[in-house]
């Protein structure tokens, strides 16, 4: 006579298995390092516009025009587009302290968070929306600028910005913050843990 539940099936009589969160993406070695230049490299380029347009090293801005100094970090660019759907919104928005805050909140924002590794999915999000606003102001489909004068554009679609984007939403979808980077201890924090969009 058996002496077990009857009630019990044979797959309620099975071990339960724990459930686990979602293994992240796991690279080998190499291609880890890879993505990690990758992001490093791409946010030393934001970090180092930020600082080159806040203090003025003479090298893409000089010192009379450093943001210190009272110079606009975007109204060189912005009064300089000559092409585009956009060209009148820039123009008119070259000088404008709300742009230049924003700006240099971007640079800064992608430049430290590509960096150190942290906020890769806000940068992901954040940081092609600006890389769109900065392709728009070079418009690189235009042949001629507005005046008449060819663009000298080398690609209708593909140019930096487009690069930079793609650089972000890669090191964001492969965690690539957690090699080299603050990734790993970003992803513990209880605020992070409570709202995964953070990473």
């Amino acid at each position: 006579m058996s002496t077990g539940n009857p009630s019990l099936t044979a797959a309620d009589s099975r071990p339960a298995v724990p459930r686990t969160a979602p293994v992240p993406v796991q690279f080998p070695t190499g291609a880890g390092r890879a993505l990690a230049v990758l992001r490093l490299a791409t946010g030393a380029i934001f970090l180092w516009a930020f600082l080159d347009k806040t203090f003025g090293f003479g090298y893409a801005t000089a010192s009379g025009n450093a943001w210190v100094n009272g110079g606009s970090p975007a109204g060189g660019y912005l009064g300089s587009v000559s092409g585009g759907p956009m060209e009148s919104t820039f123009n008119a928005w070259a000088g404008q302290m709300w742009v230049d805050w924003m700006y240099m909140a971007g640079m800064l924002g992608i430049g430290v968070a590509l960096v150190a590794g942290v906020g890769l999915r806000v940068t992901a999000f954040a940081g092609p929306l600006m890389m769109l606003f900065l392709w728009a102001g070079e418009f690189p489909p235009a042949r001629h600028l507005s005046d008449g004068t060819p663009s000298n554009s080398s690609n209708p679609l593909v140019d930096q910005h487009l690069v930079y984007a793609v650089a972000m939403i890669v090191v964001a979808a492969t965690s690539a913050g957690r090699v080299w980077g603050l990734g790993r201890a970003w992803e513990r924090l209880a605020l992070v843990r409570r709202y995964p969009w953070l990473r």
